[in-house]
């Protein structure tokens, strides 16, 4: 084991001791100092301590000083350090079956060097107890800390803005306290909330690496090189382009890339679960070019991919778009990949919404037969909100004049960083087991709602969301959400294909499981929230029930922490 040591003037009358009882029980120590009794300042040894720790170089740390405060305080400022003062072998032992005490800190003034080796001994033998049957308790106590250090995020907002302090903290608690079903949201890790607010938002970086207008950006290149390579190695793809700032600027960027104003483009409408982006008459893509829009069998409420070939032959497009925001069937990429090939034209997907399980393999990839694949990088794939564009290596060049200085400048390089930490974790096996864990989440949430009598669009769900049908059952999406919000469970009303209603209004919600995957939750939940669906949306006036349920919510999303 890896132990990183640092003491400060007043520990070092018994660091030596220290050391032999580390060194003794076959542990690698790593002595930072100090090496005499000239006063030195503490702070500097937690931290070079620490952030050993938190880099992975040292799997513990023991930290010396007087009384051993000083280094406690300064060592708990790290997230993820459990730091505490033991002056007992039985301290050290509970530290570590209890709390997993990752930082030993000794008080050289208050203990002889026999006791702080044998205090470091019982510390360094004895293992953590909070993962063995019948000590939950432990690591349920220890995950609290974790989320208390949520709000540890922004401490310091709070005397520097009162207001906005406020405004995060209540988004916090309403993050900790309900159950969110929007299928476009989920839950960043913290490493990816660290990245993105990092001191790179400070940096201009107009340009790609190797090639910026401003000085100074070694550091951003290399954050950029890793993005880009972890693109591609995530999905397969020949080039990436981080820049885009969410979806919308990915999807701009590839038709202004290869296309005039006016050229057709073929996508799905808006009202069957396309994207504004995609031709809609108010966004810039219905302005600037001609829209021919294909739409879902009236009958089955799926793709009919012969007709959208037909429809293809009759207008021939200069792009095909695939890829939707509401509509919960597998797309057939290849079956894409063909129509776009016999009418000659380019293939651009969307996956913005199944991009996630696309990585985790719970998804076809659309990338061996899209020329384009623009997406988010939240939604299923649990990144920052921001935007990315694979294409093939013979297209980079135009995309990239394209995306800089063609429609940006100065790129989010703390945004940037954070896709590399998403697309990083994206390659994990846990990562694969969530993908697949929210598909299941969805089919199961869906089959309840099903043998309820409630109707999904389409007849179900391959991917991470679904389309109910609540006019069928005699309300408004507007109603069903705002009944579904006041019990602690978030979704959003929703066109469903052929809707009669204002997109205010709407027939349907739009439900998603990717949130409720990030925190854990599995199969026996989804039946528990479907139950509480059913009986809010039977009874849609009832506040009383809407009350009672808001108190089962709150009580199962205790035991499924926020990341």
């Amino acid at each position: 084991m890896n132990i990183a040591l640092g003491c400060d003037h007043g520990g070092f009358p018994i660091k030596a001791a220290v050391l032999d009882a580390l060194r003794g029980r076959g542990a690698a120590v790593e002595d930072l100092g100090c090496f005499d009794t000239h006063s030195v300042d503490y702070p500097d040894y937690a931290r070079d301590v620490c952030a050993r720790i938190v880099d992975g170089r040292a799997a513990r740390g023991v930290l010396i000083c007087t009384t051993g405060t000083g280094m406690s305080i300064a060592a708990n400022r790290f997230s993820g350090i459990r730091a505490a003062v033991c002056d007992t072998e039985e301290r050290a032992r509970r530290g570590r079956t209890h709390n997993d005490l990752n930082v030993l800190v000794l008080s050289g003034g208050c203990i002889t060097p026999e006791q702080a080796a044998a205090i470091t001994r019982a510390w360094l033998e004895t293992p953590y107890e909070g993962l063995e049957p019948g000590n939950e308790r432990h690591a349920r106590r220890l995950q609290q800390i974790e989320v208390a250090g949520r709000l540890s995020e922004f401490a310091t907002l709070g005397p520097a803005d009162p207001e906005i302090h406020a405004a995060i903290a209540d988004h916090v608690a309403q993050e900790d306290s309900t159950i969110n079903l929007i299928a476009s949201e989920n839950y960043v890790s913290r490493a990816v909330r660290e990245a993105q607010g990092s001191v790179l938002t400070n940096k201009y970086a107009e340009g790609y690496p190797g090639k910026r207008w401003y000085g100074g950006c070694n550091p951003v290149d290399t954050v950029e090189r890793l993005a880009i390579e972890r693109a591609c190695r995530l999905f397969g793809a020949e080039h990436a382009n981080v820049q885009p700032h969410c979806g919308s600027s990915a999807n701009m960027a590839v038709y202004f890339a290869m296309l005039q104003p006016g050229d057709t483009i073929l996508a799905m409408s808006l009202d069957q679960g396309g994207h504004l982006t995609h031709g809609s008459p108010v966004n810039f893509s219905g302005r600037l070019f001609n829209i021919e829009a294909y739409r879902v069998s009236p009958e089955t409420e799926q793709l009919d991919y012969d007709a959208l070939e037909a429809q293809a032959v009759a207008c021939k497009p200069r792009l095909i778009v695939a890829g939707a925001s509401a509509y919960s069937r597998t797309l057939d990429f290849p079956r894409f990949r063909a129509i776009a090939d016999r009418v000659g034209a380019l293939l651009m997907v969307d996956m913005a919404h199944i991009a996630g399980l696309v990585a985790g393999g719970a998804h076809p990839s659309p990338v061996p037969f899209a020329d384009f694949v623009t997406s988010t990088t939240h939604k299923t794939l649990r990144g920052p909100r921001s935007g990315i564009v694979l294409c093939r290596q013979q297209y980079a060049q135009a995309l990239d004049k394209t995306v800089f200085p063609g429609l940006q400048g100065g790129p989010l390089e703390h945004t940037t960083a954070a896709k590399a930490v998403c697309f990083r974790e994206a390659m994990s096996p846990a990562f694969a087991d969530y993908a697949r864990q929210v598909v299941a989440n969805a089919r199961t949430l869906a089959a309840c709602l099903q043998e309820d009598g409630f109707k999904i669009v389409s007849g179900g769900t391959d991917n991470h969301l679904m389309l109910v049908n609540v006019a069928a059952s005699g309300l408004t999406g507007k109603e069903a959400s705002a009944a579904l919000d006041q019990a602690g469970i978030i979704a959003n009303k929703n066109t469903i294909p052929f809707d009669t209603k204002s997109p205010f209004v709407t027939s349907g919600i739009r439900l998603g499981t990717p949130s409720v995957t990030t925190r854990g939750m599995g199969e026996h939940e989804m039946r528990r929230i479907g139950g509480w669906i059913v009986e809010i949306l039977r009874h849609v006036g009832d506040t009383d029930l809407q009350q009672r349920i808001r108190r089962d919510v709150t009580e199962l999303t205790r035991a499924f922490p926020v990341p």
